[in-house]
């Protein structure tokens, strides 16, 4: 059975606009949309939630890339995946990269393979530049198989919710362990 993720985030960080680190925990990956909208997160009252769902979903688009598109599309709110951006989903994928999403999780790193320590974290952090455009939030995330943090941008509606508008973290990362031929 699912649990329901939770955040470790201090009241401070909440108040001052979330300039601080957010880490998020989930005790199990959600794996339908029904199980992701249950999490505390799915509020998406604030755009670290909805970066770190979006990790989550990339996940189970590794696995399934049907429910991975409900997740996505869900979390894209009025702007679903297009063919292009599904194109693009596909080829990250194509050649058994499916360990990249897994990578921005607590302990995942090239020596194990990508495995993850559970519960599941990850961390969402900002930069000078987060708020440069008005209406849109640019997060990074750290993955353990890479030098630089890679981005997440989200957009707020009019509602005051934060929807997924695009992210930059299915890029190449070191290869694991078990695919170097000279380990």
């Amino acid at each position: 059975r699912l649990k329901q993720g939770s955040v470790g985030t201090s009241q401070a960080a909440l108040s001052n606009g979330g300039s601080q680190p957010r880490t998020f925990t989930f005790a199990a990956l959600p794996e339908s949309l029904s199980q992701m909208q249950a999490l505390p997160e799915a509020a998406l009252d604030d755009p670290f939630q909805t970066a770190a769902l979006t990790v989550c979903a990339l996940c189970v688009y590794a696995a399934d890339a049907n429910i991975g598109t409900e997740m996505l599309n869900w979390l894209r709110g009025p702007r679903p995946l297009g063919n292009y951006d599904i194109s693009f989903l596909n080829d990250r994928f194509r050649d058994g990269k499916f360990y990249v999403p897994f990578s921005y999780f607590k302990g995942a790193v090239p020596e194990n393979d990508y495995t993850p320590t559970q519960p599941y974290t990850l961390t969402v952090e900002t930069n000078p530049y987060s708020d440069a455009n008005p209406g849109y939030k640019k997060l990074f995330i750290r993955s353990g198989g890479a030098d630089n943090a890679r981005e997440v941008v989200l957009r707020m509606r009019g509602d005051g919710k934060w929807f997924l508008w695009d992210q930059f973290i299915l890029v190449g990362i070191k290869e694991p362990k078990s695919a170097d031929p000279w380990a």
